[in-house]
């Protein structure tokens, strides 16, 4: 019967990996940046705000882990082409990107402008799409893994919603098609698409007790998600476990999407 020494190595170890996690100063994306940190990985948090960042590093470094945070205006390739220039110098080339960084502007799809459109497709989608670019240029030597953050909004229309669920669409399609281009390089690009978790995104709505009831009378599992329910699927996609799988996306909402 053929072994396959699993007990002899931990498939999930993602130690000494570097990973960049994008939006890492805030809400999930500070999640992701923990729960790497505390795995031992080398964890860039990158986002806007300097300072921000540089608290959710500190951290990370409090909880024995390593970690830096640098700047780069993701709606901006020039700047996130040098972003990736000081990750290598600074963390030595990067193994796993979290494309996490998002934004959303709330509004009546007769309400949005050309401005807030932008302004939205620009981080979740054109943001998203060069920073894995970038990635994908120092990945391809050695390979990698890219998880690109999608949401319910990927699979089912919110209302008032519109550009974002629009942008979170597009990002299941990207990657698929990116698990085909990148696959010749042993980069695999998968992505997670969460339900409801309290986050500064989502703070209004679970502030709203009406709208709060309306959101989780739709989870089976009766509750919003926590950043610790992120954990294990975003090591999973960054860790060797998933090298058979690309192109996927793992859904975590509770049971939302199966009802």
């Amino acid at each position: 019967m053929q072994k396959f020494g699993i007990a002899e190595k931990n498939i999930f170890d993602v130690s000494g990996k570097v990973v960049i996690v994008t939006g890492a100063g805030t809400g999930l994306g500070e999640s992701y940046a923990q729960a790497f940190g505390e795995m031992g990985a080398t964890v860039v948090c990158a986002g806007r705000t300097q300072s921000t960042l540089e608290r959710a590093a500190a951290a990370i470094r409090k909880n024995g882990g390593e970690a830096i945070g640098l700047s780069v205006d993701v709606t901006d390739p020039d700047a996130i082409r040098h972003f990736m220039k000081q990750v290598q110098a600074q963390a030595g080339g990067v193994d796993v990107l979290v494309n996490n960084a998002g934004a959303e502007i709330v509004e009546d799809f007769l309400s949005v402008t050309p401005e807030h459109f932008d302004a939205i497709i620009g981080v979740n989608l054109k943001g998203a799409y060069f920073m894995a670019q970038a990635a994908a240029e120092a990945m391809k030597e050695k390979g990698g893994k890219m998880i690109n953050i999608g949401s319910l909004g990927s699979y089912i229309g919110l209302a008032e919603s519109s550009v974002y669920c629009s942008s979170k669409g597009a990002i299941v399609q990207l990657t698929k098609t990116m698990a085909i281009e990148l696959a010749k390089y042993n980069i695999q690009v998968n992505a997670i698409a969460p339900g409801y978790f309290v986050t500064p995104m989502t703070q209004q709505f679970y502030d709203d007790p009406d709208h709060r009831a309306w959101i989780e009378s739709r989870i089976p599992a009766g509750r919003w998600g926590t950043g610790k329910d992120l954990a294990g699927p975003a090591l999973f996609l960054a860790s060797s476990a998933s090298d058979y799988v690309t192109g996927q996306v793992v859904i975590v909402d509770g049971g939302w999407l199966a009802g």
